[in-house]
This record gives C-alpha cells, structure tokens and sequence, in this order.
C-alpha cells in the first residue's frame, strides 16, 4: 500500500499515469454502456416486401 501511495502523490508523474488508467477505465465503461443500452432497446429489423 506504501507502495502505491508514493506513486500517486510522491511525484506527479505517477499521479498523472494513475489519473490516465482510471480515465481510460471511465472511457471504455462509457462507451459499453451506451452499447449495451443500444443493443437493449434496439428494434428488430422489420422485412421488406
């Protein structure tokens, strides 16, 4: 745990490289959010004639 803690506020580059994971993390939720929520709700294709 020292560890870790001496990464995100012993200097700022850890900080940093810590607040790019998480807001790459946030990201990719996102956008599988939206995916899900479009698949869900999503209409069926209706067949042409």
């Amino acid at each position: 745990m020292d560890f870790w803690l001496d990464l995100m506020f012993g200097n700022s580059v850890g900080l940093m490289s810590m607040l790019v994971i998480i807001g790459t993390f946030l990201l990719i939720s996102s956008y599988a959010a939206y995916f899900i929520y479009k698949v869900m709700h999503s209409q069926p294709p209706k067949e042409e004639k």
